[in-house]
């Protein structure tokens, strides 16, 4: 009944590829056995229960999207392992210890995590990657994040992922260069650091600046959600591409079909001056 899952289960209602087969949400809600469709105000009743016992509902399924809590996720990841499920996590705020159990059950289920499923901010991350393999260290880097009220963690899932991208590209780690915020007083900026900001104010959607910051000259690269339409969609699709995968860690990369080699592509000219 959250803003995700609620948006995920009507979009998916409209999708022929995809069947929805119950929905999930914590125990004690008043809307346990109820009809999803009604729960996540499809317009229709769809015929499939919501349950507080992923447990009792989990072999009627070929892929499970997951977003609810770090908490939660954790206990779906374990189900999806057990009974063999693929899973879709875009939950975010774990830990690398966390994170690194997403990528042991890759050994055994079709496993994609996201910290972000729109389509335009993984066109912008691989614009990101360019940018620094041209730029590098010509140019100091700051992140701009806003989220609403009631985003718990900081700095978003999303921003830290442009940031560990830019990184790489670097040949650095994140953990190694990241600079969260700056207090009151004397904070000079550190070269080949990459800057951390976050906004939390009323219902901003998500939105998302990257500044490359030159002398003379400065490069912004911005995405703004208007709503999360965009992000379930994207875990839809998400969904549909696991569906058939073998066991593996699959990213939303592979879903939208990028390359490497598609971050930059360099073209070269032989050229014949005449005297």
């Amino acid at each position: 009944k959250g803003k995700m899952g609620k948006l995920i289960t009507q979009v998916a209602a409209e999708r022929e590829d995809l069947e929805l087969t119950a929905g999930v949400g914590p125990k004690g809600r008043d809307y346990i056995g109820a009809d999803l469709g009604t729960v996540a105000m499809v317009g229709r009743e769809l015929g499939v229960p919501v349950t507080d016992d992923l447990e009792s509902v989990i072999d009627n399924c070929d892929v499970i999207i997951d977003f609810s809590t770090k908490e939660m996720a954790m206990d779906v990841l374990e189900q999806a392992v057990a009974h063999g499920k693929a899973l879709v996590c875009g939950t975010t705020g774990f830990t690398e210890e966390e994170i690194q159990k997403f990528k042991e059950a890759a050994e055994k289920i079709p496993m994609l995590y996201a910290a972000n499923t729109s389509k335009m901010v993984n066109v912008m991350n691989k614009l990101l990657e360019t940018v620094v393999s041209i730029l590098k260290d010509d140019v100091d880097i700051e992140i701009l994040e806003m989220h609403d009220q009631w985003k718990k963690d900081v700095p978003s899932g999303t921003s830290r992922e442009m940031g560990e991208i830019m990184a790489r590209a670097m040949g650095k780690e994140i953990g190694d260069i990241a600079v969260y915020g700056r207090e009151k007083g004397e904070s000079p900026r550190v070269p080949g650091t990459i800057g951390y900001h976050s906004l939390r104010a009323g219902n901003i959607p998500s939105s998302h600046t990257v500044f490359f910051g030159g002398m003379g000259e400065r490069l912004e690269i911005t995405h703004h959600s208007y709503n999360w339409e965009c992000f379930a969609r994207g875990a839809c699709d998400c969904a549909a591409y696991l569906a058939d995968k073998p066991a593996g860690f699959y990213t939303i990369q592979d879903v939208l079909g990028f390359k490497k080699a598609d971050s930059l592509t360099v073209c070269l000219f032989k050229i014949h001056i005449r005297l």
